[in-house]
């Protein structure tokens, strides 16, 4: 596979590339997959787009996401962020295949409330194999937003149609947020071997004298280990505990400075190196976030 980077600038751009005619909507296009043509030369080739991609497929379709193999399997919903990178690893019969590939760019929404919302959508970094799975009321759901955005941008342009098909945008990733949520609720029991995983590996870290060595463990550390992405992981712990990754990080922390400020003689500044902290005002910062006092103030009134 070659480790060129090809930067896709625009939709249009795309459609270039795929032999369609120029999109309708210079920010804004939906792709029927029935139509969707990979050709020989493209394939092998790695792409990054400057734009966002949601896709619903409906049959297999070899696509590499970073350096990670996906196939497509009916009902899944996957999404692109700008930057990141994709690419085919085999030819593409369309035929009898189902589904669409929704693309927008920052600009479309750069002004509105959804762009600056747009980082609440954490599904936009998820792996892979972390793809939404639909049922087939919510592909029908997801679909129909698809088709008044189609349909707006379709008809002559005015001073509402961007507003419309932002609004429409909007409603679709809220109804992704809500069946991801739905997904997070289907899988609890294989989401709760995984807060114990992550509670399994903090103390790993912190036996292991890691802390004093690398400092605290990161959330792409925590990721990592359970063979998740961060935003993934993140989101799952916040559905099942109510505290995010970093929180479950911190919260350790804290806690095994309670332990250390209570049994030991050792300076706040001391425990605070010990527990990874190059400077112990960010430690004590921390702490009294966590507990309303400070670690001196704590030490005293147990």
């Amino acid at each position: 596979m070659s480790e060129e980077i090809i930067k896709i600038k625009s939709i249009s751009q795309l459609h270039e590339m795929l032999g369609y005619e120029k999109p309708k909507h210079p920010l804004v296009s939906i792709i029927d997959v029935s139509k969707l043509e990979i050709k020989e030369e493209m394939i092998g080739l790695r792409y990054s787009p400057d734009f966002y991609s949601i896709s619903l497929k409906g049959a297999h379709c070899g696509i590499l996401y970073g350096r990670k193999h996906y196939d497509f399997e009916e009902g899944v919903l996957v999404f692109t962020a700008p930057n990141q990178v994709i690419s085919a690893t085999e030819k593409y019969d369309p035929q009898g295949d189902k589904g669409w590939m929704l693309l927008f760019h920052p600009d479309l929404i750069r002004r509105s409330a959804l762009g600056e919302n747009m980082d609440n959508y954490s599904f936009f970094s998820y792996e892979n194999h972390e793809a939404l799975h639909l049922s087939e009321q919510e592909k029908k759901i997801l679909s129909d937003c698809v088709e008044r955005i189609r349909y707006e941008y379709e008809q002559r342009i005015d001073n509402h149609s961007q507003r419309v098909i932002v609004s429409s945008l909007e409603l679709l990733l809220n109804y992704c947020s809500r069946f991801y949520e739905r997904q997070f609720n289907t899988r609890s029991p294989q989401n709760k071997d995984i807060v114990v995983q992550v509670e399994r590996l903090l103390k790993a870290y912190f036996n292991s004298g890691q802390l004093t060595e690398y400092g605290p463990p990161s959330i792409q550390y925590c990721a990592d280990k359970v063979h998740l992405s961060p935003n993934y992981l993140s989101d799952l712990l916040k559905k099942e505990t109510g505290r995010s990754a970093k929180d479950h990080i911190n919260d350790f922390l804290v806690d095994k400075a309670k332990n250390m400020l209570i049994n030991s003689n050792d300076s706040v500044s001391e425990i605070a190196y010990s527990l990874g902290f190059n400077y112990p005002h960010y430690f004590s910062r921390l702490f009294k976030t966590k507990t309303g006092l400070t670690p001196q103030k704590y030490r005293e009134l147990t």
